[in-house]
């Protein structure tokens, strides 16, 4: 099985894009399907990745695809994952979130293929009622994007005990930063994420940060976020798959690197690096959102032997400032 591709959904993304680069670094066969309504043709930098411009809710181009290539696993990324859009449209989450994934899987039990990696959140958590947050931690999320994240879980674990697929539900804590290299990096459109929305105030490219709440139970009442680089989340989506392939078994991990930093720390780390200040706007809580994220890892490390290995907000920050201040000034081309 090792030798027939791998496929990933939404891999022009983000995430996926890393992880992409690194399952190519790994000697992997990838071919990536993203429909490019948030990933870039650029963000895929090695000649040897098909891209296929398409929907995972197509069945149709689902079937040629898995009917060309046989792939022995599949890594899901594509998703929606505006917290505040998903509380004002559920319906849109929960379609492409929930429902188009469903074509997949129904493809994938077609061709006998039984490997899913699924890019899970710790939205899943909701507002924790114990921190650091262990995979025993209740599931019961506060916003649509959460809880679509949350039904895929569990269409997971029934398609396990139905058919025997092995799945791996990695939650995610804040995915941060960009390539060592500065090749590939975070851009979104809108930009939602705290790090990149900081340096953007920094270079004058919006007016000010927006600073959601300062009321919160917090020691200085901005909300805490556990920040993982996504190099990091890379490496992780590679040892679960080889997990999943080699064990016979469905795990659930939780990838972050078990420190909470809040929102006016990382402002301070983002003029240390940059040696700016950030303009700032103070506005009130957002709807949706937890006081406290931060992650208990162990089990990650347990079970795939993998541990953060960048756990410095301020070289966080730094891997972050060198994309945006690269030539293309931290943006693909459209």
């Amino acid at each position: 099985m090792k030798d027939f591709p791998i496929l990933v959904t939404g891999g022009a993304g983000y995430i996926g894009s890393h992880t992409v680069r690194h399952l190519v670094a790994l000697g992997k066969k990838v071919v990536v399907l993203d429909n490019l309504v948030f990933g870039h043709k650029d963000a895929i930098i090695d000649p040897s990745v098909e891209l296929v411009i398409g929907n995972v809710g197509d069945p149709s181009l689902l079937r040629d695809l898995f009917k060309k290539h046989r792939f022995c696993a599949v890594i899901h990324f594509a998703a929606f994952a505006y917290v505040g859009e998903s509380v004002t449209n559920p319906l849109k989450y929960y379609w492409n979130n929930t429902a188009e994934p469903i074509a997949l899987l129904q493809v994938m039990q077609e061709n006998e293929c039984k490997a899913f990696v699924f890019s899970s959140t710790c939205a899943t958590y909701g507002t924790a009622a114990k921190i650091p947050i262990n995979e025993s931690n209740p599931q019961n999320p506060i916003n649509p994007y959460g809880q679509s994240k949350l039904m895929v879980e569990t269409i997971l674990r029934d398609c396990d005990k139905a058919w025997n697929l092995r799945s791996a539900c990695l939650r995610y804590f804040n995915a941060s930063g960009c390539s060592a290299d500065s090749r590939i990096g975070e851009d979104h459109d809108p930009e939602s994420h705290l790090i990149p929305r900081v340096l953007m105030a920094i270079t004058g490219e919006i007016e000010a940060l927006e600073v959601y709440g300062t009321d919160y139970p917090t020691p200085d009442g901005t909300c805490i976020r556990d920040y993982i680089h996504v190099d990091d989340l890379a490496t992780a989506h590679g040892l679960a798959l080889e997990h999943i392939l080699t064990q016979d078994e469905s795990i659930q991990c939780n990838l972050g690197t078990g420190k909470g930093i809040s929102v006016k720390e990382i402002i301070a780390a983002a003029e240390q690096v940059t040696g700016k200040k950030v303009p700032i706007r103070y506005g009130p809580r957002r709807e949706g959102d937890p006081p406290e994220l931060i992650s208990d890892p162990s089990h990650a490390h347990q079970t795939l032997g993998w541990k953060a290995k960048h756990c410095n907000v301020v070289d966080i920050i730094s891997s972050a400032w060198s994309w945006i201040s690269s030539p293309c000034g931290g943006r693909f081309e459209k």
